[in-house]
């Protein structure tokens, strides 16, 4: 935010602002703070104007930034932005905003609707209107006065590229003829019906009607092809052959030849009412197009789901891309549609940058960091593509959101062991390991794949073995690192001369468990059972009486039960018990975002969580 010493209004107003900051700097997801924050602003010295103190139109303009950066999708706030900027410094100013909203939601049909508007409006030249520049966002500002550019698109075109297509343009196309029927430009009206009645959209039959009652005013040429005409032409004069008649009048030619380009548009029609037809089942569907931060509704979410998959069925790639862009206004705080979308987009040839963007805009925009799994993606496939570097610049930025993710610590020593080696891939984890900012089971999980990679990647056992028992005396309260370690002794091959040392082995992992750890008695039972399966199938003729014992010890009733006493350290004295919350970290599964990727529940009810 913008260091201002005060604000413009009195000193209960400015109070009041500085505690809204607060509020939102504490904690930025949450929009009614937001909301609050922005009316006390435009609530100072009375109501905002032309007239309004430099401080307080400066904490006005600040907080209308920060908040479309934090949420930009919020199409009716661009426009609220621009209205003021419009009332307070002038045209100029609003053009601006409506650009870097219109930069910001480019399908908004709403936005771009009000934009042309705006400047039919404010602008009494017509090719002012009609000739605009297609701006990229990062330099908008410095752009908008280069009057000179000569990277000029006409703005009404600009939106029809980026809106053209929804299922609801009609505003915006109703716009656009409004616009040409001011300037009495009775081709563009035309041709702008012309390029509509092909469009599968909700108020086609309307577009329809009028194109047909224009086209028979308007000459041949507009209508068809010169090939098209020719054909026509061709097929008036064969029929006249074929009947012996005199040669046809130019006008009964003429008649001739629109009956049949008619006929030819109304082909066009009635395709146009097919794929309005099919795409109505799930238009119908949608109730919330727009974006918000509240949660959707399974059902709705279903609905895109299978609107994404006709689309992409039917083949039509500029609408299977619209289609997408849509439903990302929508399901923006979904992950699940960011990475659908960036597999089908990567499915198509050469379209990397593309894909690039697609993780781009997750990652920086709408999937918060809280759900790191688009942002791995990311990286995965940056070092696809050779850019190493980026790959793990997005692992680092992770991590100093959130420290303790593991799954982020260990995609990025696999990336090191991947790209230079397992040296490097181990300085990782030790260096994650000898931070003060990652909790101790955190540690935990990172020590197990330490010796995990030295003994699948390195080869080395006696390694890995003495990295778990150099280790337990730090990590004793994490089922995760006993977990691990019983699973690398039980994974280790065993000939009829070593099976009683490898007995003695998993043996001792259990009493160091047992008399160490601080983690539940139901933690330990289950940990436990692995040991009796162990006993049973692989123990010597005297592996029974072990068992009995921990039957006895374990599972029997108090007055036998072992699990009660407390936890030794290594010097032999007790250990104080884990609070229920830390006791929760310490039996917690370490899982990797993969495993949370299932098939949707056709039938689920209610709200669908971001989670």
């Amino acid at each position: 935010m913008a260091d201002f010493s005060h604000f413009g209004g009195g000193d209960e107003e400015n109070a009041e602002i500085r505690k809204l900051t607060a509020e939102v700097e504490a904690d930025t997801d949450n929009f009614e703070s937001w909301e609050k924050l922005i009316r006390a602003c435009e609530a100072q010295e009375g109501g905002l104007n032309r007239n309004s103190s430099p401080q307080a139109l400066a904490a006005l303009r600040d907080v209308y930034d920060r908040f479309l950066l934090k949420f930009p999708l919020m199409f009716g706030y661009w426009k609220k932005y621009a209205d003021l900027e419009f009332n307070i410094s002038g045209p100029e100013s609003a053009e601006m905003i409506y650009e870097r909203g219109c930069a910001s939601i480019t399908n908004c049909v709403d936005l771009w609707a009000s934009y042309c508007s705006f400047k039919m409006e404010t602008t009494h030249t017509p090719h002012l209107v009609r000739e605009r520049r297609g701006i990229a966002a990062p330099a908008l500002q410095n752009d908008l006065h280069d009057r000179t550019s000569q990277n000029r698109g006409r703005l009404f075109e600009r939106a029809a590229t980026c809106v053209g297509l929804d299922f609801l343009a009609h505003p915006f196309w109703d716009k656009y003829l409004e616009y040409e029927e001011r300037q009495e430009a009775h081709d563009k009206i035309f041709a702008i019906l012309q390029r509509v009645i092909h469009i599968p959209m909700h108020q086609y039959a309307r577009y329809f009607e009028r194109f047909r009652q224009l086209a028979h005013n308007r000459p041949l040429s507009e209508l068809a092809s010169a090939e098209e005409l020719a054909r026509f032409r061709a097929e008036v004069d064969a029929e006249a052959a074929a009947y012996g008649g005199m040669p046809r009048q130019e006008l009964e030619v003429e008649r001739e030849i629109r009956g049949r380009i008619d006929t030819m548009y109304y082909e066009t029609f009635r395709r146009t009412q097919e794929e309005t037809t099919k795409r109505w089942t799930y238009e119908s569907e949608i109730k919330r197009p727009y974006f918000h931060v509240t949660e959707l509704e399974h059902s709705q979410m279903s609905n895109w789901r299978k609107y994404l998959d006709f689309e992409e069925a039917e083949g039509d790639i500029a609408r299977i891309i619209f289609l997408y862009e849509r439903c990302l206004v929508s399901c923006a705080l979904y992950d699940e549609f960011w990475f659908r979308y960036a597999q089908w987009m990567s499915s198509q040839e050469g379209k990397e940058e593309e894909v690039r963007h697609i993780y781009m805009r997750a990652a920086t925009l709408f999937v918060p960091v809280s759900r790191p799994g688009i942002r791995l993606q990311f990286a995965y496939f940056e070092e696809a593509y050779g850019r190493v570097d980026v790959a793990r610049d997005i692992h680092e930025a992770i991590l100093i959101q959130l420290p303790d993710c593991v799954e982020a610590i260990v995609s990025w020593a696999n990336l090191q062991r991947r790209q230079s080696g397992l040296d490097a891939a181990i300085e990782v984890y030790k260096a994650q390991i000898d931070a003060p900012q990652v909790d101790i089971f955190t540690k935990a999980v990172l020590v197990t794949q330490w010796a995990y990679l030295l003994w699948k990647i390195k080869g080395s056992v006696d390694e890995a073995r003495a990295v778990f028992a150099k280790n337990v005396q730090w990590y004793a309260d994490s089922r995760h690192f006993w977990q691990k370690w019983l699973e690398f002794e039980l994974e280790q091959p065993t000939n009829a001369q070593l099976e009683a040392q490898h007995g003695e082995r998993v043996k001792h992992i259990f009493d160091e468990l047992r008399s160490k750890s601080r983690i539940s008695a139901g933690a330990k039972k289950g940990l436990f059972l692995i040991y009796i399966a162990y006993l049973q199938e692989r123990g010597d003729k005297d592996a029974m009486k072990q068992l009995l014992v921990v039957d006895r010890e374990i599972y029997g009733p108090a007055s036998t039960c072992s699990l009660s006493k407390p936890a030794l350290k290594e010097n032999g004295a007790t250990r104080p018990p884990l609070d229920e919350i830390t006791l929760q970290k310490a039996e917690s599964n370490y899982s990797r975002y993969y495993e949370y990727i299932a098939e949707p529940d056709a039938a689920a009810q209610g709200t669908a969580s971001f989670n």
